[in-house]
């Protein structure tokens, strides 16, 4: 009997969700993902000192004086994802910085400029994907971005409106955060537990990947931020599963087959009919989700505050 990681391969890709090039080798993702939290993470971490170094010594080269912490964060963004590249067969994502959340013209930018550094080093634009916070803006900027060959994956998704819009502006891929769903609905109700198909985060996913289906989309579902191995088990069938290394190794170690739980036939029974949102419709509908308003502004938050820690290790370093 084969392990359930190696079951679940069957029905959705998997995708590393970390900046640890050894966690990455060690489970064989299709894909990975980082961002703000696990770059600070594996920046700090004593194995990746050469690398941290060396985006540091190019960008006081590169910047020629002018903003040195700015080139020498975009180099580190990039060269972690230039190192899982040579890992992983598909993908990195690799995110803007939450700051730049509520400004389109900004977020643009930076992606361009990511991308063009990773086509420096060799990396076709195929092989990355931009992270972006599902914000109006954010979405209206991989909009713009996928009419340069950019693809983008639309983070710290949590309502059905996000969903709507992603799907609308033809984006590559998007996040939804299933665990932190799921963690509102425990703090709302006091509930300890949300077995199988009860869990929020879990009914969140499925509607979007029915809606998807039932419509034609081509904009990948990639379940994100799993608090339990039961929750990746219950999307078995999603796109793209994207799950931490300590996930990957408890399924790895627990014998077992997954059944598919999701898939393109019965989305077209399942799914919510067709709708269409304006600006103001998306901002209404995402507006009467209080957990997605509560816990999308909370993630940018969180990814920011991050980014700052990471800023203060990269001053230290160029100091």
């Amino acid at each position: 009997m084969s392990n359930i990681l190696d079951s679940l391969k069957q029905h959705s890709t998997i995708v590393a969700d970390t900046g640890d090039f050894e966690s990455i080798r060690k489970y064989q993702p299709q894909d990975a993902t980082t961002n703000p939290s696990l770059l600070l993470k594996a920046a700090q971490m004593p194995e990746y000192a050469e690398v941290v170094d060396k985006a540091v010594a190019d960008a006081k080269q590169e910047s020629g004086g002018g903003d040195v912490l700015g080139v020498a964060m975009d180099n580190i963004a990039t060269a972690f994802g230039a190192e899982i590249l040579k890992t992983v067969p598909k993908r990195v994502s690799t995110e803007v910085d939450a700051k730049l959340s509520f400004d389109t013209e900004g977020t643009v930018a930076k992606a361009k400029s990511l991308i063009s550094r990773y086509e420096k080093a060799g990396i076709g634009r195929e092989r990355i994907l931009i992270k972006i916070a599902s914000t109006w803006e954010g979405i209206k900027a991989a909009e713009q971005l996928k009419a340069d060959d950019i693809r983008c994956n639309l983070t710290l998704l949590f309502s059905f409106a996000q969903a709507v819009a992603c799907a609308e502006a033809g984006v590559q891929l998007i996040s939804p955060f299933v665990g932190r769903i799921l963690d509102w609905h425990k703090k709302e109700t006091g509930r300890k537990d949300f077995p199988g198909q009860e869990d929020p985060g879990v009914q969140s996913v499925t509607r979007i990947y029915n809606y998807y289906k039932k419509h034609g989309y081509e904009t990948e579902v990639m379940g994100a931020s799993f608090r339990n191995v039961g929750e990746i088990i219950e999307l078995a069938g999603s796109d793209l599963l994207t799950v931490s290394p300590t996930l990957l190794e408890e399924m790895q170690k627990t014998k077992g087959d997954v059944a598919r739980k999701l898939d393109v036939e019965s989305a077209a029974e399942k799914g919510d009919e067709k709708i269409s949102l304006n600006e103001q419709a998306y901002r209404w509908q995402h507006n009467e989700d209080p957990m997605a308003v509560e816990k999308l502004s909370d993630g940018i938050r969180r990814f920011a505050a991050d980014t700052v820690k990471l800023e203060g290790f990269v001053s230290e370093k160029l100091a």
